[in-house]
């Protein structure tokens, strides 16, 4: 076989396989084109059905024992106090008692003048806790809610109760979010659906789904989606959303 001959053979076959990749390279290319993403939002107004709230008062001294003792007499005005607002027993808790040792900063001038500070004992600070929770009791909740505005009252015995910021959380958040993203996923598939019809096509098949993140947030409120996700434990009446994007090949 001549060197011409050769020469004419392998160039018709790099044509030829050359048109193979091409063709397979424009068929996946429009495939990639012929596909149409969509974005769907569930979302569902709900009432937390769980609350948490706490608070704590200190007394100080220079002894620790007499700091214990102080705290513990405390602890039961304390008590008290609650019982009196129509608590029982059970429906509070005391955290263990923490003690800290307390420094101040004392100032003295050498007899060049020159200016000295010094950190020196000045004795413990007992901290004792106290919280509150419920679980599905909308009466407990609402008690709960009522006394922790009522605290300064304690003044009047001597007791200053330092009040946390009532937290609030539902009880069944993974039904909810099974909802959420059949809500979402069903609003894409309509949304799409109607896209196509608009354009005189036929929706495809499903390639490819994903989720958004999981966020909570106050009703009304207009705080800003987070790429890590909101969770608002501080508003009792809450907004849940989640989107869904799902990706169409077009008939």
């Amino acid at each position: 076989m001549s060197e011409k001959i050769k020469s004419t053979l392998i160039i018709a076959i790099a044509i030829v396989l050359t048109g193979l990749l091409l063709g397979k390279y424009f068929k996946n290319r429009n495939a990639n084109l012929d596909t149409i993403s969509v974005i769907g939002l569930g979302t569902k107004d709900f009432v937390s059905d769980e609350i948490l709230w706490s608070g704590s008062f200190t007394t100080n001294s220079l002894d620790i024992k007499t700091a214990y003792n102080k705290i513990v007499s405390d602890q039961k005005i304390v008590s008290e106090f609650f019982i009196g607002k129509g608590f029982k027993t059970n429906e509070f808790n005391f955290g263990a008692v923490n003690f800290q040792k307390k420094f101040k900063e004392v100032r003295s001038e050498n007899a060049e003048n020159q200016t000295r500070y010094e950190q020196v004992f000045d004795g413990y600070q007992a901290t004792q806790t106290i919280s509150f929770s419920a679980k599905k009791n909308e009466d407990l909740m609402k008690r709960i809610e009522s006394v922790s505005s009522k605290t300064s009252e304690l003044v009047n015995s001597g007791i200053e109760l330092s009040s946390n910021s009532i937290q609030y959380t539902y009880s069944n958040l993974p039904s909810l979010k099974q909802s959420l993203i059949e809500n979402a996923t069903k609003d894409a598939n309509e949304r799409a659906t109607k896209i196509v019809k608009t354009g005189d096509g036929n929706l495809g098949k499903l390639k490819r789904a994903s989720m958004g993140v999981f966020q909570i947030t106050g009703q009304g409120s207009t705080e800003d989606d987070s790429y890590g996700g909101i969770n608002d434990t501080y508003s009792k009446n809450k907004t849940a959303r989640i989107t869904v994007r799902l990706e169409y090949e077009l008939d």
